[in-house]
């Protein structure tokens, strides 16, 4: 399975679990679609080797925060 079929997997488990669960905000999605861009990002920019998609994942979301907190300082 490609990084793009996991992802539209992973996209569909998240979107029903939030549907299960009362749904979730517009600002938690578009927080976990910036996300999800970049981990994208960080994987092509590492060649498109599988197997690395939680470390891409935990990597965007390290610099999201670092931007957020350098932007509420």
């Amino acid at each position: 399975m490609s990084w793009k079929q996991k992802k539209n997997v992973s996209t569909a488990q998240t979107t029903s679990s939030q549907a299960e669960m009362g749904g979730g905000s517009a600002g938690n999605s578009a927080r976990e679609e910036e996300i999800r861009r970049r981990a994208h990002e960080i994987y092509l920019e590492r060649g498109e080797q599988l197997g690395r998609e939680l470390d891409d994942w935990l990597q965007a979301e390290r610099e999201r925060a670092e931007r957020s907190h350098a932007q509420a300082s």
